[in-house]
Parts: C-alpha cells; sequence; structure tokens
C-alpha cells in the first residue's frame, strides 16, 4: 500500500477498477481499498443466471474491450472474470479487507480511515456503486410470517423453491429475471407491483436497445420518449390485460426524474402471458402463512423474495462533508468535481445509456479533471 497516494478510490467494482486504471494512465498514484476478499464482489453475489442488460460491446471498461468470445449478454461468470482480468492487466492491487468506516477534511487532504488505519490524499473518490445496500421495506405482520423472506441480493437459483409457492416483490429487472428463473423451473411463482410500470426489449429492431438510447442520448427526454412511443408498443405489445398499468412517464424520463430502469424484456413477459406467472398489487401487510394484498384478497406462500432495490445512503460515511449529497444521502454530482475539492463520486447514478458505459466516460472525466487540480494546487 502506497502510504502517500494522490487518491484513495473507495471500492473494487468497476466503477473503483476503472478509475484506478484512469488514474494510472493520467500518470497519478491510487490506492484502492476494498472491504472484501475480491474485486468485483458485488458481482460475485449476483443470482446464477444473471447476464448483463447491456451489450458486450458497450459494457467494456477503460483501456480493454470485453473479450469477442464472450456472448452479446456476458453471464455474472463472465463479467467476474472479466473484472479479475482487467485488474491484472492495470496491475490493480487493492488493499481488501479494507472497510473504510469515515472520510474527512483534513487540511488540503482527505483522511480516509478504515481498520484501525489512515491514509491522507489529496483526492478521494467513492465507487462503492449502487448495488451494495439491500433496501428492506417493512410491512404489518412480517415478525410473523412463518415463511421466508429474503432480499434479492441473497437469491442464487430456483433449487431451494421447488415445490413451494414463491411471491417476488418489485418489478425491476431483478424481480422480472428472478421470477422468470423461477417459472423456467416449475415453481409457483408471482409478482407484486405496487404501481405503474415500463417494459421495453432487450434489442429492438435488431440492435440492443442501448444502442437507441445512446443514438437519442442528446436530445430531450420528452420527445425521445414520444418518438419512441408507438415501437415500443409494438415490441412489447399492451400489457394493460395482464394486471399491469402502463406508467405515464417514458422509460427515459423514469430513469432521469425517478432514477428508475424499466423493465428490460427477456421473457418475463411471456410467463406472465401463459399464467406462468401470476401478478398481483401491492402487499397491505403479512399474514401467518401468507400475504393480505391492498385490494383485500389473501393468498397463501412460503417465501417471499425482495426485489426492492438498493438504497446506499453515504451520509454516515462522511457525516462532516456538505453539499454533495442530497437528502437521501446520495451524491449530487457523479463523475464530475464536487462542491468539496478533490471529492469525486464514480458510478453512483443511474444512467439511461448503460450503467458500465458511464462508468467508463465518468472514470476518464475524474481523472483529466484530478489530474488538473492537482497540477493547479502545487
Amino acid at each position: 500500500m502506497n502510504p502517500n497516494p494522490d487518491a484513495v478510490i473507495v471500492g473494487a467494482g468497476p466503477a473503483g477498477l476503472a478509475c484506478a486504471a484512469t488514474m494510472r494512465g493520467a500518470g497519478l498514484k491510487a490506492t484502492v481499498l476494498e472491504k472484501t476478499a475480491e474485486v468485483g464482489a458485488v458481482w460475485r453475489r449476483h443470482y446464477d443466471r444473471l447476464h448483463l442488460h447491456t451489450d458486450r460491446n458497450h459494457s467494456g471498461l477503460p483501456g480493454m474491450a470485453m473479450p469477442s468470445s464472450y456472448p452479446a449478454y456476458p453471464s455474472r461468470a463472465q463479467m467476474v472474470a472479466y473484472l479479475e482480468n482487467y485488474a491484472a492487466r492495470f496491475a490493480i492491487n487493492p488493499v481488501f479487507g479494507a472497510e473504510v468506516s469515515r472520510i474527512k477534511r483534513e487540511g488540503p487532504q482527505w483522511r480516509v480511515e478504515f481498520a484501525e488505519e489512515k491514509l491522507l490524499a489529496p483526492i478521494v473518490v467513492i465507487a462503492t456503486g449502487i448495488a451494495d445496500a439491500p433496501y428492506r421495506p417493512v410491512w404489518p405482520g412480517m415478525d410473523g410470517f412463518s415463511g421466508e423472506i429474503l432480499h434479492s441480493c441473497d437469491y442464487r437459483n430456483p433449487a431451494p423453491y421447488a415445490g413451494r409457492r414463491v411471491l417476488v416483490v418489485g418489478f425491476g429487472n431483478s424481480g422480472g429475471e428472478i421470477a422468470l428463473d423461477l417459472a423456467n423451473a416449475g415453481v409457483a411463482v408471482a409478482l407484486a407491483v405496487r404501481g405503474p410500470v415500463q417494459i421495453i426489449p432487450r434489442d429492438l429492431l435488431g440492435f440492443p436497445i442501448l444502442s437507441w438510447a445512446i443514438l437519442y442520448r442528446r436530445l430531450p427526454a420528452r420527445f425521445v420518449d414520444a418518438i419512441n412511443a408507438p415501437v415500443l408498443r409494438l415490441a412489447v405489445g399492451d400489457f394493460e390485460n395482464l394486471g399491469l398499468q402502463r406508467a405515464a412517464k417514458g422509460p427515459r424520463r423514469m430513469v432521469e426524474e425517478d432514477g428508475r430502469v424499466p423493465l428490460i424484456d427477456i421473457g418475463t413477459l411471456a410467463k406472465i402471458r401463459d399464467g406462468a406467472i401470476a401478478v398481483r398489487g401491492g402487499i397491505d401487510r403479512f399474514a401467518a402463512d401468507g400475504i393480505v394484498f391492498a385490494d383485500g384478497t389473501i393468498e397463501k406462500f412460503d417465501a417471499v423474495i425482495l426485489a426492492t432495490g438498493f438504497r446506499p445512503n453515504l451520509r454516515a460515511l462522511m457525516p462532516d462533508v456538505v453539499d454533495v449529497l442530497d437528502r437521501h444521502g446520495m451524491p449530487r454530482v457523479t463523475g464530475a468535481p464536487t462542491a468539496e475539492a478533490g471529492l469525486y463520486f464514480c458510478g453512483q447514478i443511474t444512467a439511461p445509456t448503460g450503467q458500465l458505459r458511464e462508468i467508463g466516460i465518468e472514470a476518464q472525466h475524474i481523472a483529466d479533471n484530478a489530474r488538473r487540480y492537482l497540477a493547479e494546487a502545487a
């Protein structure tokens, strides 16, 4: 571990590794701190069948494309292997087992505290990602529920649920894909969908949906949603007769204004249409052996999987830092200078043009800005 780095990077997932590589390319010395024992820890915990929802050509990190031998949409295991190879290629050697407990200003430097140690550096990059703080809603009666309750981050595969009735809560990509995984294995599964949704295909007119998002990225969200609506409706079909309500906001506005990613359909809708996945409304409360839904219906379930997303709150990490986090503890700015000189965030905000693609762009911007910042401070 370099005792006098130019930058400390918190996290050794895609964002942390990308920042380390671009910092090196900018001639800066960076130390990466990772609380677990491996790079890409969050990716290692995802469910077995997960594949990227963004295509291979738009998912590589700076300086190293994903292997051409990978399929169009790489698997979780392939993503983990890619991150390991990326770290090796750029000689990124994180300090493992270094869970950062506090970050605070100390004169012109930033003090980063971890595992009874500390590092001082003029630059700090928070690259902990958006999928490392599971959000678990609370409903009345949960304590008395006789079945299993787990977050989607703890789901691996359908094997433990054979012969059981499962409710998946949430209609994001994790919820839709876990329900599909269970249905394909013959498990009796239902989706609890509380509000209006948007659904888009993974490929549109022979091209990855991400390619269209990138093509239209400079156009206003309302305009993009308006011109895309007819072709998306043709591609996805009507789903209002399946117990789902179409959101008034289009997919692009949903991401930009609400931070919600529409369901990228890879087969979930077909399983809903053929009855293999049932659709239910929002949850009112838990009963001893099941769920009471908002419309008053009661149904028995043996397990409930909460695909309710993640809500990282960074305020506990930097309680003395002001004007850089919103009321939810999320960064106001990512991939650019913040209100605090030398403090950056990478990959912390959902992007309509692909999280991995945006991480690469942000990492390069951060490295370029950090180099200028240090040159001006010298």
